[in-house]
């Protein structure tokens, strides 16, 4: 694994530790002001960064999770993050867990030059 792929791997890990913990801070210091997360299921939801931070730290719980082999490619200042994961995780009082494939898109920040994610 080179450098690079280390790299957004362990910004990743970082991600998901922070939404298992609710650690608001974390969530909010690693997206970008314009996140959006893409919530698919039987009732599709889009939040922006705001409704994201709000909903994984009260109703939408990780409990844990699993990554299986990870894909990364960078193209400039924006990487891309892809892996079938194993997610442990409720939203209310209904089961959301199970094997699903992830991607994720990171942004080199242009002014502090660190690696944000922009959508999940």
């Amino acid at each position: 694994m080179d450098e690079f792929t280390s790299k957004i791997e362990a910004l990743e890990h970082l991600w998901m530790r922070s939404w298992v913990q609710r650690d608001r801070n974390q969530m909010k210091a690693l997206a970008t002001r314009d996140f959006i997360f893409l919530l698919g299921s039987k009732s599709p939801a889009i939040l922006d960064r705001a409704s994201w931070l709000e909903a994984s730290t009260t109703r939408f719980r990780c409990n844990g999770y699993r990554f299986d082999e990870v894909y990364v490619r960078r193209h400039g200042n924006v990487a891309v993050f892809a892996t079938r994961m194993t997610l442990d995780a409720k939203i209310g009082d209904h089961e959301w867990s199970g094997d699903t494939w992830l991607m994720d898109l990171w942004q080199k920040g242009k002014v502090r030059r660190k690696w944000r994610m922009v959508e999940r």
